[in-house]
């Protein structure tokens, strides 16, 4: 993931003037936006970070086994597909 630069500030008015563009920034460039009211700090933009889930596990609960799964005797579907 490439390094997030340092923080854009701009005020509340602008940022709704231009949200459309200023979030595709984020997104694109993985800019941080600081949005300020008065010049104080009120919100912080930042890019969505996606993180994989693992695997392991991820079927829990999903599966049931039923009968034996280690010693299975086949025999009977042998024979009805003579």
């Amino acid at each position: 993931m490439p390094r997030r630069q340092a923080a854009t500030e701009l005020g509340v008015s602008e940022f709704k003037r231009r949200c459309l563009e200023l979030l595709e920034g984020v997104h694109r460039s993985n800019l941080e936006l600081v949005i300020t009211k008065r010049g104080r700090p009120i919100a912080r933009v930042v890019p969505l970070e996606l993180v994989k889930a693992p695997l392991k596990g991820i079927l829990g609960g999903q599966v049931q086994i039923e009968g034996d799964i280690v010693c299975v005797d086949w025999s009977e579907d042998w024979e009805a597909l003579r």
